[in-house]
């Protein structure tokens, strides 16, 4: 089974990861994509809104999807998140799978400093997914690197998590920009 993983921090969870999502699936025929809220992710501070907040609100936007589910693993371990550490139990329990680890082209050139970068190219393939002002440059890349990601087209839309907070705080409305059951 080709199985994508989409992780990330979801504070919130909002349409541009359900539209990367939805793309490296339809792209490379993944059959399922399970949406990871991280713990406490290494290169971020911890989310505004707690572990278990985030796992429900995942929960509620995707459970409508027939390919779409939720992970908890990371947020139960607690602590701070690495993707190795999480791709190694995935493939203790799920040997048969192929993996695939989607990702915003930010992250895509964030790559080389992720913890063992190394094995976790040998465990997985990459899918970067485009956003807005950020250039998907593989040739930046170290070669080891850039042979294990695919590329993912979408419709960019400008939205990121740190932007739908801000305007929350701020008194902004955020309605179509988080799924409808993130906004309720």
């Amino acid at each position: 089974m080709k199985v994508g993983i989409m992780g990330g921090t979801f504070d919130p969870l909002h349409i541009g990861h359900m539209m990367a999502a939805e793309a490296a699936r339809d792209t490379y025929g993944l059959q399922e994509v399970w949406f990871m809220p991280s713990h406490i992710p290494p290169h971020k501070h911890e989310a505004g809104v707690s572990g278990e907040d985030r796992l429900a609100m995942v929960q509620e936007a995707v459970k409508n999807h027939e390919a779409f589910c939720t992970l908890d693993w990371e947020v139960v371990r607690g602590g701070v998140s690495y993707t190795y550490e999480t791709i190694r139990r995935l493939q203790e329990e799920y040997p048969h799978f192929d993996l695939y680890f989607i990702i915003g082209a930010d992250m895509v050139q964030y790559l080389p400093k992720w913890n063992e970068i190394e094995e976790l190219v040998q465990r997985l393939t990459f899918i970067g997914v485009g956003r807005p002002g950020t250039p998907l440059d593989l040739d930046a890349l170290p070669d080891f690197i850039a042979k294990k990601v695919l590329l993912a087209d979408m419709p960019l839309v400008d939205i990121s998590s740190t932007m739908l907070r801000e305007r929350a705080a701020a008194g902004k409305s955020i309605r179509y920009m988080v799924p409808e059951a993130v906004f309720d």
